[in-house]
């Protein structure tokens, strides 16, 4: 049987295959598909942590800075409408898909969110 803590870490893990591909994406005509489809995950897994967090499974106290960072991130960014109108218009532009794609990383490294995540995620 999985705890939950081992569940939460597996989440964890998911966020940052995520974002590893994000930070590997060549910027290619195409890749804009492939950065929604990461990011779209990285939206998922870090809503589920969030209601993770504020179950009363959770004992760590370890979970409550990330739970306020995961918050901010989903309450500041959103970037799924904005590539949703540059698919059809930019999707061979490489410079577009780059910068669309520095920014998404810039927002999950926005106030070391993604720092807290591997931390999170050695301590498990």
């Amino acid at each position: 049987m999985v705890t939950h803590n081992e569940h939460l870490k597996n989440i964890l893990s998911h966020v940052m295959d995520s974002y590893g591909n994000l930070k590997e994406i060549s910027d290619n005509p195409g890749d804009l598909e492939i950065i929604k489809k990461e990011l779209l995950k990285i939206n998922g897994f870090i809503k589920v942590m969030t209601n993770n967090i504020d179950s009363d499974n959770v004992q760590s106290s370890d979970f409550k800075p990330l739970k306020s960072k995961f918050k901010h991130y989903l309450e500041n960014y959103s970037f799924e409408k904005e590539i949703e109108t540059m698919t059809p218009l930019y999707s061979n532009d490489v410079h577009r898909i780059k910068n669309m794609r520095l920014k998404i990383l810039e927002s999950l490294e926005d106030g070391k969110m993604m720092n807290g995540v591997g931390e999170l995620f050695e301590k498990l």
